[in-house]
Formats: C-alpha cells, structure tokens, sequence
C-alpha cells in the first residue's frame, strides 16, 4: 500500500524534532523481548536517550526492564506517543484504543508499516500521525 495521506499532513523535519521534545513517554506496540528484532532495537535506544517506553507484548512479564502491558488501555500512566511494530492493519484497532486512551499526542507507524485509513482517522481527532518512518531513525537524524 501506498503512503496516501494528501488530506492529512504528515511532519516534516520541524515537526517530527517537536514530537521528540513534546514527547516523554511512548508506548511500544509489538515490543520483542527478543534484542535482535528491530522493536527491542528501537526501544533499547529511545530507553537510552531519556524515553520512558511501555511495552506492549501479548506474553512475558519485562522487557527492557519494563512492565510489560497487554494493551494500550492496561497502562494506568499517560503516555505521548503510540509507536507500532505490527502490521499495518492492527492499526485500525489501535487508534481506537488510541481514542479512548485520550492521553496520547502522537500515532506512529514504524517504518514500512502504512495504514492511511488510521492516520485519517488519528490526524481527524487531533493527534500528529507518523507512517512509514522509524523513530530511531530520525531521532539520531535530527536530535544529534
């Protein structure tokens, strides 16, 4: 699938920088606890640079050192940014998690991860939508 989201705008370098400085607390869908895969990668290094990260992972009990939580709404915490690891059509189900959470400011898809009936949705309830970025990536882009 394409990344469509002419009616939404996606951040540019600005806006992506303001996300990182905005945000504090981020909530990992599909977090491994395998440290090879790319969501152990992602939150090890975000943990590291000052983030607070909330696993979201459907077995064990930590990861990363963390309180592993089996959905977003498990969290009693607000939380900043939801960053999803999963395919593209769970997101149809997060951002309604994402809604009813009410806390959270940021809905990113991971890179290669596109869902613009999501983002649609996300960016039509006042929330910053990501797709198809990594935020690893563009931390050490624009934050270093």
């Amino acid at each position: 699938m394409e990344c469509d989201i002419s009616n939404i705008s996606m951040p540019g370098d600005a806006g992506i920088k303001d996300i990182f400085s905005m945000c504090k607390s981020i909530a990992i869908i599909g977090l491994s606890p395998d440290p090879t895969k790319d969501s152990h990668k992602v939150a090890r290094y975000l943990q590291e640079h000052g983030f607070k990260i909330y696993p979201i992972y459907p077995k064990e009990e930590i990861i990363l050192g963390e309180k592993v939580y089996r959905t977003l709404l498990d969290i009693p915490e607000s939380v900043d940014m939801v960053d999803m690891f999963r395919k593209p059509e769970i997101a149809d189900g997060l951002i309604e998690e994402v809604l009813k959470k009410g806390d959270v400011k940021v809905f990113w898809l991971q890179l290669g991860i596109v869902n613009n009936q999501a983002c649609t949705k996300a960016h039509e309830n006042g929330l910053i939508a990501v797709q198809n970025r990594c935020t690893k990536v563009e931390y050490e882009r624009l934050m270093k």
